[in-house]
Parts: structure tokens; sequence; C-alpha cells
């Protein structure tokens, strides 16, 4: 444990990992101010602290990691004219199959009390909840400029549909559900092969 009044570099981030280890570990229900500082290692109080309440911390831990997965997402615009458009497509979204984005996915449908935060990161702009559906449909868009997908074809649609399929897909899966990433693939290849 840290002593008191001793600042203790990157807190944020080592209370964010913290919290996402229970949620893997344990699921939402794992989540509390005591297990997070205590797993952290850090002051109980520190987390009320520096966010005021577990919901702010919950709400600024789902921005801080799908502020993270939005700049990996970034990337797939260097792909456009290398590959196969479906392998490139398939490479942005499989991150969403992740354990700990799914996690996180899980922690707001069990958690309602940080959708409002949420929804105040977003009017705020701190959180992009269309960053995937943007970056592959700007991916796309530069692949039809390469005639690589047809001239006609909707790519902001496409893209709408691609990262709605995995939304959906992830929300309903159950513990029989087929492999996501087949599933998913499936869907990019009916939309994106002519």
């Amino acid at each position: 444990m840290s002593p008191r009044g001793v600042t203790i570099p990157e807190v944020r981030q080592q209370l964010f990992d913290a919290a996402e280890r229970i949620l893997l570990r344990e699921g939402p229900s794992g989540l509390t101010s005591r297990a997070i500082t205590r797993e952290a290692g850090v002051a109980a109080g520190l987390l009320h602290n520096h966010f005021g309440d577990l919901d702010s911390f919950l709400a600024a831990l789902f921005v801080d990691r799908a502020r993270t997965a939005t700049v990996r997402l970034r990337g797939l615009a260097t792909q456009a004219g290398s590959g196969a458009v479906v392998d490139n497509v398939m490479v942005t979204i499989e991150p969403l199959f992740a354990g700990n984005l799914l996690a996180l996915g899980g922690l707001a449908l069990a958690r309602p009390s940080i959708v409002s935060k949420l929804g105040e990161a977003h009017s705020e702009g701190a959180l992009e909840l269309d960053a995937s559906e943007r970056v592959i449909a700007d991916y796309l868009a530069a692949e039809q400029q390469l005639g690589r997908v047809p001239l006609g074809a909707d790519t902001a649609s496409i893209a709408l549909a691609l990262v709605g399929a995995a939304h959906q897909l992830l929300l309903t899966r159950g513990p029989h559900a087929p492999d996501l990433r087949e599933r998913i693939r499936r869907v990019a290849d009916a939309l994106l092969t002519p």
C-alpha cells in the first residue's frame, strides 16, 4: 500500500489495469472500489479521491479502453491497396472480440448506471462511439478509389453493417455460440465480395 499523501505516478492507469484484471477474472460483480484498490496495491480511498465514485471510475475506464482500441483501428487506412480487402477488415474487427473489450461491453450492460456517464463522455467528445465505423468506411472508400471495392458500393453502409453485425454477435453470444470470427467473416465476405 502507498502511504497517505505520497504521489503515485500514473495512478489512473494503475487503477484501470487493476479493474480490467478483476473484470476479466470475476466479471462485473467483482468490481468494487475496495477490490480495485486492493488489486492495484493503493490506499482504499484513492479511487474516490481521483474519480468521485465507482460509476465515474468505470465510465472513465470504458472511455480509456475505447480510446486505446480506436488508436489501434486507425492503422487500417495504411492497408489500402495491399492484402485482401476482407482480410484487412477482419484485422480491424477482430480486436472487438478480445476478452477485455467483450468484458467492457458486458460491464456497460451489467451496470446501467454508467450509461449516462458514457453519454456525457460522448457529448463532450471523449468517447467516439462511431470510431470503428468511420475507420472502416474511410478504408473502404480508399479501396474503392483503387478499384478494389465496386464503385457503386455504399461504403458507409457496409461499414455500419459490419460494425453492427459485430456488436450484435458480441451482445447475443451464448455459451454454445459458433465462433464469432467465423460468423463475422461470413458477413464481411457477403458484403464485400462482388
